[in-house]
């Protein structure tokens, strides 16, 4: 029998085997290609991130905001100040009331006040830290005494800070070095942030599980999981969206930081970065700022619990608010010192302590919004001229203006108390603006934009500029003095209708307010009683041309029309411009520009400019004089004399009214021995009202300079000036005693040469004589 073959193997199973030996180095190359391809692009990655991380830590690391300050405060014996005027500015500088030992409180009884200042950097030197002790009586400083600290006869508070220059994103901070932040502040961070921070490179898994196994511990969260680097690096570079890549990026960010940066330069950003507040809009970065915004205390001077609050509040800034999450805020300040004390960075003893003590914040942030918006514009427009906005958003320089906070205070309180009571039942709303300067320097010391100091929004006072009606009479008067020749104080001008008629047939036919006429009236009266039919016949005479290039001098910028309604005020200004000539007028014909800014320097504080004091002789000082003295005969007969119903008479006051059409503007600008203040009333729509200028603004600026401590105007006179006894209305020389007798200025040789006399009237004389004896 014939044996069959042996089966052969199956063709299909041949192939089968081959085709697996086939795939396996098609697989591993495969996979070593894109294995290559991951190292590189992750290399490639590694660059880029190794790049931002060097680039932003190498360079300028922080937009530090510009800070504005108030000027210091002087204290010495005999310095003005009201005792609320003082307890304001040390609140506003962020001093709490207490007993007045440590920096930063003050105990007041009265007008008795017991103040532990803190010091500050002045560009001169350092004010060192004092306990002072003085007493107020009728609003001047008497019996000051420094208690402790350097002995020194005139003492500078700190100046409050009134606001900043803040960059786009609104971070706001204040440096520290960490050789400034304490040993225990910086051990407390790392005890609840990153207990390993010296010994992990930028990662730490296992810190997650013990951070979650602390937190279970303790029942809420007192530790974190990720490292302090984590953090910075999520604050500093990164968004906070929670997704695999952002953490991946994060957790690379942070091994390149480590690689690169020492650990000291890594916490040292960390203490400037965190994020721990909210003032409005702006946010709080950085325990420097942080001590400053809830105690009113720099970083250095923080006790134990103070600090506790403040690592406790990198959980959540928000959540732990102590101003409006009181018990939040102490609990996690509570757990905070148990962890303190688990460490052994304070003893149980210290730890019972701290929980003892209360919050301790401030009731208001010693830094908050910019508390004068109106302000705070004046100055940022006069830095435009000097400084590139990005450097006043980034550099941290520190301005230093010239804002007196408690003549602002007082200021603001006469527009909307003022304002509040001339509305009354009305539907009419009105709105105002003040400026007001040093009559000497020039410097403003207050400004309003409107009947809300706080509205960051228009600011009139700067802004809305409207026709200024009769305030631009003295200059009219002030151009025609300048020719002595022609006119004086008592030379008679015609207070009688006329009308031009000009090239195109229109006809102008000025008035006087009260539609009266009085035929011939002494220049001066003129004035004081602000008639408009004088006043034009002298513009006219003098030529527009004239009196335009006088208002030009005195500081008025661009064109003027030669129109001869501007005689009576059609030209229009803003409240700081019309501030700008009146400073010409209290100065004796010197067009001194107003400042703001006393001085800039940079955040270590080395002076980078310096505002001084600038003076230009516009006028001759005789003829301004001249002016001057219908300016306080304005305040006592004449339009003006209304002030003294709210101002004590006894203070000498110069100053003059304006009111245009149907009342739409009413204005007042005046000024004492030591303040120059304008004023202005009206409606945002340009609409009437009922108001003149000594019925609007007149009262606006007469609160005001009745709550301000002053001296009385009483100008000196310049050479080439006497004073002589006169009968206006005979144009002539006269005897002191005899009927409308009067003491009036003269340029020196421009006095009438005819004299007439009372005769030898004994009676006369004698009731003089009497007089005199009480006088």
């Amino acid at each position: 029998m014939k044996k069959s073959a042996s089966p052969r193997k199956s063709p299909k199973k041949k192939n089968t085997r081959k085709g697996k030996s086939a795939r396996r180095p098609w697989f591993w190359r495969l996979f070593l290609r894109v294995f290559f391809i991951g190292v590189v692009l992750l290399a490639g990655w590694m660059v880029y991130l190794d790049a931002v991380v060097t680039s932003r830590f190498e360079g300028r690391r922080f937009e530090v905001p510009s800070r504005v300050y108030a000027r210091p405060l002087e204290l010495y014996d005999g310095a003005s100040v009201s005792s609320g005027a003082l307890q304001r500015e040390l609140e506003l500088s962020g001093y709490r009331a207490g007993d007045g030992s440590q920096a930063g409180t003050y105990r007041r009884n009265g007008g008795h006040f017991i103040i532990s200042t803190r010091g500050f950097l002045f560009t001169d030197g350092l004010e060192p830290r004092r306990r002072l002790s003085l007493n107020i009586y009728s609003d001047q400083v008497q019996d000051f005494r420094v208690l402790s600290g350097d002995p020194s006869p005139i003492v500078r508070l700190e100046p409050a800070q009134i606001g900043g220059i803040y960059p786009a994103h609104k971070e706001d901070r204040v440096l520290v070095q960490l050789a400034d932040v304490p040993d225990l502040f910086t051990d407390t961070l790392l005890a609840v942030e990153d207990r390993n921070f010296h010994d992990h490179v930028g990662v730490a898994p296992l810190s997650i599980g013990r951070a979650m196994l602390a937190n279970i511990r303790a029942g809420q969260i007192v530790q974190g999981g990720s490292t302090l680097t984590q953090q910075l690096v999520k604050n500093f570079f990164l968004t906070r969206d929670q997704t695999l890549l952002r953490k991946g990026n994060e957790a690379l960010m942070s091994l390149l930081l480590e690689l690169h940066y020492e650990k000291n330069d890594i916490l040292e950003t960390y203490v400037n970065e965190v994020y721990v507040g909210q003032a409005g809009t702006r946010a709080i970065h950085g325990f420097g700022l942080a001590s400053q915004f809830y105690f009113g205390e720099s970083i250095r001077d923080l006790q134990a619990h103070q600090i506790a609050l403040l690592v406790g509040l990198v959980k959540g800034p928000s959540y732990y608010n102590p101003r409006r999450h009181p018990e939040r805020a102490l609990s996690r300040r509570n757990l905070v010192i148990d962890v303190m004390a688990e460490t052994d960075l304070i003893s149980e003893q210290d730890a019972a302590r701290a929980r003892a003590q209360p919050l301790g914040v401030t009731n208001q942030a010693s830094y908050s919004e910019n508390r004068y918006p109106a302000y705070i514009d004046l100055v940022r427009r006069h830095l435009a001229r000097d400084y590139k906005q990005e450097d006043l958003q980034s550099e941290g320089l520190r301005i230093f203006t010239t804002l007196n906070p408690a003549i602002q205070y007082a200021a603001e309180f006469a527009v909307k108390d003022m304002l509040g009571r001339m509305e009354g039942s009305s539907d009419t709303t009105l709105e105002s603006a003040m400026v007001v300067t040093s009559r000497d320097s020039g410097e403003v010391l207050a400004l309003v934009g409107g009947r809300d100091p706080k509205y960051a929004g228009f600011n009139r006072a700067v802004d809305a500029s409207r026709p200024i009606g009769s305030l631009v009479k003295p200059f009219v008067y002030l151009t025609a003095l300048q020719n002595p020749d022609r006119y004086t104080l008592i030379t008679p001008v015609e207070d009688k209708g006329f009308s031009l008629v000009f090239d195109d047939g229109r006809r102008w036919e000025p008035e006087n307010y009260d539609k009266e006429q009085r035929g011939e009236v002494p220049l001066h009266k003129a004035l004081s009683h602000s008639y408009n039919l004088p006043t034009v016949r002298v513009g006219l005479d003098v030529g527009i041309g004239a009196v335009k290039s006088t208002l030009q001098g005195f500081g008025v910028p661009g064109g003027i029309s030669e129109y001869p309604s501007m005689l009576l005020g059609s030209v229009s200004m803003t409240p700081v411009t019309v501030a700008q000539i009146y400073q010409g007028l209290a100065t004796s014909g010197f067009n001194t520009p107003l400042r703001t800014i006393r001085q800039v320097t940079d955040a270590q504080g080395e002076a980078l400019s310096r505002y001084s004091l600038k003076v230009d002789q516009v006028a001759d000082p005789a003829a301004v004089h001249l002016v001057q003295y219908v300016m306080q005969e304005t305040m006592q007969e004449g339009t003006g004399r209304s002030a003294y119903r709210t101002v004590p008479r006894e203070l000498s006051l110069a100053g003059k009214t304006g009111t245009t059409d149907d009342g739409r503007d009413s204005w007042f600008a005046g000024f004492s021995g030591d303040l120059l203040a304008v004023t202005w009333v009206g409606r945002d729509d340009n609409g009437p009202t009922s108001l003149t200028g000594a019925t609007g603004a007149l009262p606006v600026w007469s609160r005001f300079m009745s709550q301000v401590p002053q001296h009385g105007f009483s100008p000196v006179v310049p050479d080439g000036v006497e004073y002589l006894w006169v009968n206006p209305d005979e144009v002539a020389l006269t005897e002191e005693h005899c009927d409308n007798a009067r003491l009036v200025p003269f340029i020196t040789g421009s006095e009438p040469d005819v004299e007439v006399s009372c005769g030898g009237n004994i009676e006369r004389r004698i009731r003089g004589w009497f007089e005199g004896l009480f006088q």
